[in-house]
């Protein structure tokens, strides 16, 4: 693919162009033209509430330039299923933040044989079958002592005492990082967070997410050693010496971009994803006592209800290998394309009344774990862990409600309450 001058905003005569309307006065460009809205959307309004804006773009501009995120947006259920599969585009996407966060290669964007081998390092300790054997005694334990520290903490939030704390654990531990503890774990989460949300190029969240990065790779590297001479059954493990020459192991340099990039997304998952199924929930209190009635038969659609209605992970960045045409627009070569995986969640020629959250709506497949030979490696790990950590909460509490208002939701790249205050 030749590289050329990255263009967000594309001619005049963009198919849909003349279909779009701004309310109020339109602003103009130094062209001369009124701006499209895709190109007044900010960081700020996307981190607030992007799904306001998914709605318009998906009624108004489906496929859009948003200059603010350095990207275009493609935000239906069918484009983007269209572009996650199709051949003009490719997940080896320069502008994707996760590159300079993390470095290269990694498993987000790469494609072909270099996926192939940094995705088979990770993906057979997560497949359902292997994930059946051990989560339960992997995760129950840990879920149960982090419940008892959050009630003896003196805090009342679960998402920072609970929710957090055992999805950054029960990855950990099911990757291969068995002594790193629960503090600096979130504190990898958080700033590792800092670099793949990064689509503005803020250079104070880069310093955040880089001194993190330099903390993690302080403490892998030693690991790496070691595991490079006697391995061991972890995914760690696997991914350097899987599919190798007896004797040789992969680089470090190449697995660490995949090992930052497991870490944060194995973390944030299950346990924003936990949090958004209790805050919806808690705020249908027949939907939550429905629940707890028939929870073997209504967890699992719970959780899949809660995972399509807040997405934890909201997009998947693709690149046009050429000029190609995605429902009737143009999109030049070269282009950056963000799936929105969030938005296609909330398409109304998917689901009816997508912005309610429904534990009873008919069952369709959701896009939060992705699309496409990149789904998510860590899907049926993250949802079995949602399950005990919900249960084990539920057991625990026969009454949850909230200590004052409902939480805000923030972010969009990654979306999660604010907190998940209960009354004690």
């Amino acid at each position: 693919m030749r590289r050329k001058a990255l263009n967000l905003i594309p001619a005049a005569n963009h198919p849909t162009l003349d279909m779009l309307t701004n309310p109020g006065k339109p602003s103009r460009t130094g062209r001369g033209r009124d701006m499209r809205y895709s190109e007044t959307i900010s960081i700020d309004d996307l981190d607030r509430d992007p799904y306001p804006v998914y709605t318009r773009l998906r009624a108004d501009d489906p496929i859009a330039p948003v200059p603010a995120a350095n990207c275009w947006f493609a935000t239906r259920w069918a484009d983007v299923e269209t572009i996650a599969r199709h051949p003009d585009f490719t997940a080896v996407s320069p502008e994707a933040p996760v590159n300079a966060a993390f470095g290269q290669p990694n498993v987000l964007t790469s494609d072909g044989s270099m996926h192939q081998a940094l995705r088979g390092g990770i993906e057979p300790h997560y497949r359902p079958k292997r994930v059946a054997d051990y989560i339960e005694t992997l995760v129950r334990p840990i879920a149960e002592a982090q419940l008892q520290s959050f009630l003896a903490s003196g805090s009342n939030d679960l998402l920072t005492e609970y929710f957090e704390p055992v999805s950054a654990l029960a990855l950990a531990r099911s990757f291969g990082f068995m002594e790193v503890d629960t503090p600096t774990l979130r504190r990898w989460f958080h700033g590792l967070s800092q670099g793949a949300i990064n689509f503005e190029r803020d250079p104070a969240r880069d310093a955040i997410c880089q001194s993190v990065v330099a903390e993690i790779e302080s403490v892998a590297l030693p690991l790496l050693e070691r595991l490079a001479k006697t391995p061991d059954q972890s995914p760690l493990s696997h991914l350097l010496h899987a599919g190798m020459p007896e004797g040789q192991t992969r680089p470090p340099e190449m697995i660490l971009p995949s090992v930052k990039i497991t870490l944060l997304g194995g973390m944030q998952e299950p346990g924003h994803g936990a949090a958004n199924l209790l805050v919806g929930l808690m705020q249908d209190p027949a939907q939550l006592a429905a629940l707890r009635a028939d929870i073997d038969g209504l967890l699992p659609q719970a959780i899949d209800e809660g995972l399509r209605w807040i997405a934890p992970i909201g997009t998947m960045m693709r690149t046009a290998t050429k000029d190609t045409t995605v429902n009737g627009i143009s999109i030049p070569e070269g282009t950056p394309v963000s799936c929105i995986f969030a938005s296609a969640n909330r398409d109304e020629a998917r689901w009816d009344y997508p912005d309610r959250f429904d534990i009873f709506r008919p069952s369709k497949a959701h896009m939060a774990f992705g699309q496409g030979s990149h789904f998510c490696a860590g899907k049926w790990f993250a949802k079995a862990q949602i399950d005990i950590t919900m249960r084990v909460l539920l057991e625990a509490f026969p009454t949850l409600t909230f200590a004052d208002q409902p939480p805000e939701f923030r972010g969009w790249e990654f979306r999660a309450p604010t907190h998940c205050r209960i009354a004690l």
